[in-house]
């Protein structure tokens, strides 16, 4: 890497940050993104809900973007993992995982979240594939299928909403007591949803492809696909690191244009928001993108 200082840097290349940076590039300014190629996304087989690319592969969406923000010359894209930030006088300074250090003016962090996948055998192979997380982005593909749902509480609840639209083959499975208030119950038994407490087990499963839950009682039952809802980690310590609030689930916190609670550092894609789907994330980043111009420009004018 031949330029070590940078108007903006950019930790994360996905969607979110490619769209930032297009935004950028355009208005000429030197920027760098740092991306070590693993979306949350890898193992979905098709992306939806996004006009112009609906049943795309995530990754033949990203090779796309990448392609088009790297014929601006002012952008520099590097394979790495970056590892440790600074702020500094006169921005913020960001130690790679190869060792090397670049500094920017400002800061875009778009890296996304990590998953905290149950332990449960057969789930990971299935997650993203039949294992599914929004109605919005896999609903359709798997209309009037027997779907699950694998969720307790007001989570679980809030998918029945939306998935009954969907299929009338929905079970609830709470691995647990129910945890519905009374209303939630009437309103779920009124729409002949059914709810298995009892703990899962396994996943049988062929190349991703649900085919059986296997409960902690020996109980196998069929399923097309199943929603589920699990914790999260940011993906990078680097916002926290850097005095980044966080909200009551996780997130980045952000204002209405993507800037943190610290001055000069935006973030957008999934680490910000609870709509994780491909389209927001690129509307966030294109956003993220203008508003570091515009605080750019401020500044230099």
């Amino acid at each position: 890497m031949k330029t070590k200082n940078f108007e903006v840097i950019i930790v994360g290349g996905s969607y979110a940050g490619l769209s930032a940076a297009m935004a950028l590039g355009r208005s000429l300014r030197k920027v760098l993104i740092i991306d070590s190629g693993q979306p949350c996304n890898q193992q979905t087989p098709h992306s939806h809900n996004f006009i112009t690319q609906d049943g795309v592969p995530p990754l033949e969406i990203t090779e796309i973007a990448k392609e088009q923000v790297l014929k601006y010359t002012t952008i520099d894209f590097v394979n790495d993992f970056a590892v440790r930030a600074k702020k500094n006088k006169k921005g913020f300074s960001i130690t790679t995982q190869s060792g090397d250090v670049v500094t920017a003016e400002k800061l875009i962090i778009a890296t996304g979240v990590k998953d905290i996948i149950p332990k449960i055998d057969g789930f990971a192979e299935c997650w993203g594939i039949s294992m599914i997380h929004c109605p919005y982005c896999h609903g359709y593909e798997v209309q009037n299928k027997k779907t699950g749902i694998m969720a307790n509480g007001e989570r679980a609840f809030h998918l029945a909403t939306l998935v009954n639209n969907l299929t009338d083959n929905l079970t609830i499975l709470t691995t647990g007591r129910v945890d519905f208030t009374s209303d939630q119950m009437a309103k779920l038994e009124l729409h002949q949803i059914a709810i298995i407490e009892t703990e899962i087990s396994a996943i049988e499963h062929q190349d991703g492809h649900l085919q059986k839950v296997i409960l902690s009682n020996g109980e196998k039952i069929a399923f097309d696909a199943m929603y589920t809802g699990f914790p999260f980690t940011q993906h990078s310590d680097i916002p926290v690191s850097l005095g980044c609030e966080l909200t009551e689930h996780g997130h980045i916190k952000v204002n209405e244009f993507q800037q943190t609670t610290i001055e000069g550092i935006y973030a957008c894609g999934d680490n910000s928001t609870m709509m994780r789907s491909v389209a927001g994330a690129v509307a966030n980043g294109n956003l993220a993108g203008a508003m570091v111009n515009a605080e750019l420009t401020k500044e230099h004018f």
